[in-house]
This record gives C-alpha cells, structure tokens and sequence, in this order.
C-alpha cells in the first residue's frame, strides 16, 4: 500500500528527511506533500505534490490542516508549525484516520514548548531525587528594572550573560550580553551580529512598561551538542545520537556516555514518543541544557550519518510497526556545502 504522507510548513533541511523516507529499506512506498506559505520553497522539490498554505496561525491553521487532510487523503502528517496546538486535538485527525507524527500528550508538548516551564520541571525532579540535567543559573524578567535587577545579579558569579524568548525555536531573539560591544572593531566585525550590550539592552527595554517574559541566564562557553533520540510508542529509548558542533560546519557525531545517560534519563521521566532533540553545552566542563524539542531537529540528516534512517523509523513506530535494535556509527566527522537548486 502507499502511503500519503504531508510535511506542513517546516525548515527547508526536511527535504533531507523526505528523501529519507522515500528511500527506506523496506521499499514502502510514498506519496510526499509538501506545503508553505511561500511558493519558492526549496522543498517543494522533494516532494511529489507541494502547494502554498495560508499564512494564518490558531483554530484557522487546524482547521486548515484538517481540511488538507481530508481533501488529499493523507495518511500520515508530520507537522512542524502549530505542532502544539495540533497535539492538543489529535482526536479530530484520529477521527478522519490521520495518524500524526507528535508527541499525542497536550501537555507534554506544551511543556517543552516552554523553556522556564520545562527548566522548572527538571528543578522539581531534582528535588524529588531524580536529577536528570544540570539547569543553567537563570532569571525571568518582564520590566527594564528586573532586567537590570536580575542583570546585576547574575553578573556576580557569571562573567557574561545572555537573553533569550521563554517560546522559540533555535537562536531565534538569543543575545549575548556583551560590554565591549558599543566600539568600532566590534562594528566591522560580521561575528558579532548576535551581541549587544548591557546599555543598549536596557535602553530598548526601557520603550515598554512591561514586556513578554524573557530569560536571561549565564552563557556557556564550551562545546554545544544536540542530541537526536528515537523512542517506542510508550516513550522507551531506542537510539540516542550526541552530535558535537564544532568551529564553522564541523559536526561530529560522539559516542559520549554523559549525554547518552541524559537522553536515558530523559527518556525515562518524560517518556517522550517517537522522535524529540536535546540540546545541550558545556560550562567548565558541566553539561548544561539549553532545551528540548519534540521533534525533528534542523540537523538530524547529519545524526543520520551514523547509519540510522531516524525519519523512517520514526513513521513506522507512529503506525505500530516494530524495529530491530538499532546501533549508531559513533566517529563520523561531517559537514556540508550550499548547492545551488532551480527553482523554475
């Protein structure tokens, strides 16, 4: 049987996971959709039927979703955009026979979407004897005033800090908290373009009586891994993949019993289905987490290297199907180049 399977709105290295999923070691066939708001959409290429989707967020982008697919009598949907808000009303997908490729538990997802949510709830575990990961020092603020309250105070055992959104994906809205900023050399430096310094932070904020929460939390300076996890159904651990972010595109893909124990331990407590990404970096030689996404990340092609079709593995336990135990290729050193593409 074939199988209709839609990506919706999602980051242009899905395409790498379309690929993966057509070509699988069973041979199962495929039908792949593919759909954004902007019709030059690299993907679109991977794909055997792509269309533009309206640009519209909440109720009208599920509703959206189900209309989709009903008409194209999809079977199986991988949503990146309103992934939580799909998660929440899987029994209406369920009920038009759309298995969803998402965490099913509402809250859970909600939970990761959250960054101080999710920080706090590893906090609590700790408390309760069960410490998964090292959180790093962080305050919330929502006034310029508790900004340079929670500044100052982090200053004292941090040398440098940072700010980023409590709901976001990757570096979206991260800054690092920088005094030498405000100089020339730093001008014409192209690197510097996420730093900005305490004045001009605090004078921006200033603009608005109040303000959406944000974090500011000290900044690690070692290595960043993200680790990319296959789990079962119930949410039992199946391969876990650290992947080490070296200097420019350098990836190494690290056979790291610390962070292997994170997912274990991750896993466990939060039983977290099918397939989700921990993002970690070291601070003097501590893991600390940054977050987890309970999806699909942006890099797992290059987990992928190890030797696990993670995107395939993941469909076929979303449809109940079991796998054989899966060993990673630890030792692959990666990177990769831009390729140019016709659009049209």
């Amino acid at each position: 049987m074939t199988l209709n399977i839609w990506f919706n709105r999602w980051f242009s290295t899905v395409s790498h996971y379309m690929d993966m999923i057509r070509n699988n070691p069973d041979q199962q066939k495929f039908v792949i959709y593919g759909t954004h708001p902007n019709p030059d959409t690299v993907y679109f290429k991977n794909c055997d039927v792509s269309s533009t989707e309206p640009d519209i967020s909440g109720e009208a982008y599920l509703q959206f979703c189900l209309d989709y697919c009903m008409k194209n009598r999809i079977h199986i949907f991988v949503p990146r955009k309103e992934n939580v808000l799909i998660s929440q009303h899987l029994n209406k997908f369920e009920e038009i026979g759309v298995k969803v490729l998402v965490c099913p538990i509402g809250e859970l997802m909600t939970l990761m979407d959250n960054k101080v949510a999710m920080y706090r709830s590893l906090e609590n575990k700790e408390k309760e004897g069960y410490p998964i990961v090292t959180i790093p020092s962080y305050r919330i603020v929502n006034t310029a005033d508790s900004f340079k309250a929670a500044y100052e105070e982090l200053s004292k055992d941090h040398p440098k800090l940072c700010i980023k959104p409590i709901i976001g994906e990757g570096a979206s809205g991260f800054r690092v908290i920088d005094n030498t900023t405000d100089t020339i050399p730093v001008l014409f430096n192209t690197a510097s373009s996420q730093k900005l310094s305490f004045d001009t932070v605090y004078k921006i904020l200033q603009t608005e009586e109040n303000f959406q929460d944000l974090m500011i939390l000290e900044y690690l300076e070692g290595y960043e891994y993200s680790i990319d996890c296959l789990a079962g159904a119930d949410g039992t651990l199946i391969a876990a993949i650290p992947r080490k972010k070296g200097s420019g595109r350098i990836q190494e893909i690290e056979d790291n019993d610390e962070l292997l124990e994170i997912a274990q331990k991750m896993a466990k407590h939060y039983k977290i289905p099918f397939v989700f990404n921990i993002q970690i970096k070291y601070h003097d030689g501590i893991p600390k987490l940054l977050e987890i996404n309970p999806r699909m990340s942006g890099g797992l092609h290059i987990s992928c290297l190890a030797d696990i079709n993670i995107p395939y593995y993941a469909i076929k336990l979303l449809l109940g199907e079991k796998i054989e135990s899966l060993h990673p290729k630890f030792g692959v050193k990666a990177t990769y180049i831009e390729q140019s593409v016709i659009l049209a």
